[in-house]
């Protein structure tokens, strides 16, 4: 607990990896939302294919860690013109695959996709699983996105999903939404980020949204911390969980100290009123230290969206390097006192976790490192060097851009 790094990552990761038979998940598979239901954790995961276009597959797993169902395709693609729908963007592999236009703006581009539907977080609310995502036309900036379905259809993979609507505004970059799962004071709360805050809407009905002129204003916001690890910009991860100290949010951050990696963090909030936050991670639970966490579209990134509780222990599932899709673990109780500082925890009765992968930690580097920037196109001295071990043994050098912050890594000679 002293270190900070409280989650405990699966040995048998990374749980989903791309799968080169199927076109439309061949190049990523990362950022899952979760549900626990009826007896199994859902996974809802961002997939990139052929086409560079984000879609959403499905996978379940009766113990959280071992995938047991993983479906042959995908389960949501985009149907709006506001995700893409209805433009021609061709995949190698299949010509005809009307999704998003080729005139894509790299400027909101993200893990790699040119468009569609991203990041999805999942909530249930009485007989309802409604799904908030990141909407991307592949040149406007990306916004929140709202659908929902029966519980009993997706519990029957019948994907009759509602028509999606957008609730955050136009021109404004709006990600990582989430909705609570039960109503405070008569009112539906919904998390969602606009740079660099996570904000927090109160409203009546979730058909509240038309599309047109009703979006989320941000009535309340958490910041970041100045001078701690969560400094830079901080986001929603999985929708908060009810516990007997607070609502438990698991978020990702980024620190101006560290700023090229996405670390995973906690907070609880007010049971009543969830924009007051109680206590909240002093340091990272889950820092991107893993092979897997650093070899892919954007290494150095841990992005949760979907956490479970079975047996007492609390799963979290998270995007590596924006590539493939990792869980990692802890006692709830432990990770409870950890952020309030209290108690001693108890091992869940009858539950034996999987066991915990051993990653070698980073090593910082004193002396300077020259290596190539690719949004400079030149070499350019590295910022806050470490040494990171690969999946293959081999080292590798990360870090920062001085001059333009992004992210750089080197080889380093056998």
């Amino acid at each position: 607990m002293k270190s900070g790094v409280v989650l405990k990552r699966f040995e048998g990761n990374p749980i989903l990896t791309p799968q080169p038979r199927h076109w439309w998940e061949s190049k990523a598979v990362f950022n899952p939302g979760a549900l626990y239901e009826g007896g199994k954790v859902h996974l809802v995961y961002r997939a990139i294919g052929d086409s560079d276009v984000s879609v959403f597959g499905y996978a379940s797993s009766v113990n959280g860690f071992q995938i047991g169902e993983r479906l042959d395709d995908p389960i949501y693609v985009p149907r709006e013109p506001f995700e893409g729908a209805g433009m021609l963007y061709t995949a190698p592999s299949k010509p005809e695959v009307p999704y998003v236009p080729r005139q894509e703006n790299a400027t909101y581009v993200s893990g790699g996709g040119l468009g569609g539907c991203e990041d999805p977080r999942l909530t249930r609310i009485g007989d309802r699983i409604f799904m908030t995502y990141v909407a991307f036309d592949g040149y406007s900036p990306p916004r929140v996105a709202l659908t929902s379905i029966q519980a009993e259809d997706f519990l029957a993979r019948r994907w009759q999903w509602k028509r999606p609507v957008l609730i955050s505004p136009p021109g404004v970059v709006d990600k990582n939404a989430c909705i609570l799962p039960e109503k405070i004071n008569s009112k539906y709360v919904i998390f969602h980020r606009i740079f660099p805050n996570i904000l927090i809407d109160f409203v009546d009905d979730l058909d509240y949204f038309d599309g047109a002129t009703r979006w989320l204003k941000g009535e309340f916001r958490i910041r970041p911390r100045a001078a701690s690890w969560d400094s830079r910009k901080i986001g929603s991860g999985a929708p908060p969980i009810k516990t007997k100290d607070g609502w438990l949010l698991v978020y990702h951050a980024v620190g101006e100290q560290d700023p090229g990696r996405y670390k995973m963090g906690a907070m609880l909030l007010d049971l009543n009123n969830p924009t007051r936050v109680l206590f909240r991670s002093k340091k990272p639970i889950l820092e991107p230290l893993a092979w897997y966490e650093n070899e892919g579209w954007k290494p150095g990134v841990i992005y949760p969206c979907g956490a479970v509780v079975i047996g007492g222990r609390l799963l979290a599932y998270y995007g590596g390097a924006d590539k493939v899709t990792c869980v990692a673990s802890v006692n709830l109780d432990e990770l409870l006192n950890y952020l309030v500082g209290r108690r001693e925890a108890a091992p869940a009765p009858g539950y034996v976790p999987p066991a915990e992968a051993a990653v070698a930690p980073p090593i910082p580097i004193q002396k300077r490192i020259r290596a190539y920037c690719i949004k400079c196109r030149t070499k350019r001295e590295m910022r806050n060097p470490v040494m990171i071990t690969m999946k293959n043994g081999r080292r590798a050098v990360q870090g920062t851009c001085s001059k333009c912050g992004s992210k750089m890594s080197q080889m380093m000679k056998a």
